[in-house]
């Protein structure tokens, strides 16, 4: 029985037994772990999938974390001024070892799917950052007060300093003696204007 199985944009023919250098997976040495995005399967009966066979997986064992032969990229502008650069890179890589072929079952299995590296960390911060975003909305009403921008020649950036000095409604602008207060710069237009608007 064998599969064809895709991860890290690139497609695998296995078997079970097959050792496979994949490109860098989340998941420690010794790790059971499952790739759910089977293309097809072969055996007694294929069955390829559109695009990916419902409920086949294939099961490997993490054997370590590894990097690539070493690739040199070499860039010379050639004529007056040239320049030359070279710069070496290393692919960071999972071996795994092939141990079972599920044609069915594979999404009730319990075993950890195969994700890469560099899509792991960035939903969790957003995870994380959600409802973090969700409070700061629920708190922005109580601490805004009224919208300071409505008052003409107001800005964002006015307004953001208004509110560090202390003020945060129409009423408090309304109530600013232009010639002593040091808070921000005050000027006496937008007192009127947040008088009227205070009403």
């Amino acid at each position: 029985m064998f599969a064809v199985l895709k991860t890290g944009g690139k497609q695998y023919k296995v078997q079970a037994g097959d050792v496979l250098r994949v490109e860098k997976l989340a998941a420690d040495a010794g790790e059971k772990i499952q790739f759910n995005d089977v293309l097809m399967v072969g055996g007694e009966s294929t069955v390829v999938g559109a695009p990916f066979v419902e409920g086949a997986a294939v099961q490997a064992d993490v054997i370590e974390q590894i990097k690539g032969e070493k690739l040199i990229k070499f860039v010379k502008r050639r004529r007056k001024h040239s320049s030359k650069r070279t710069v070496g890179h290393r692919q960071k890589l999972t071996l795994v070892r092939i141990t079972d072929i599920l044609a069915t079952g594979g999404d009730k299995s319990g075993v950890k799917a195969a994700i890469g590296a560099g899509s792991v960390s960035a939903p969790a911060a957003a995870a994380e950052a959600k409802p973090a975003k969700a409070a700061a909305k629920a708190e922005a009403p109580a601490a805004a007060g009224d919208d300071l921008t409505a008052i003409t020649g107001v800005g964002p950036a006015a307004a953001k300093k208004l509110v560090e000095a202390g003020i945060t409604t129409y009423a408090a602008l309304a109530a600013v003696d232009v010639d002593t207060f040091e808070g921000a710069k005050v000027k006496p237009e937008w007192v009127a204007q947040a008088a009227e608007l205070a009403k």
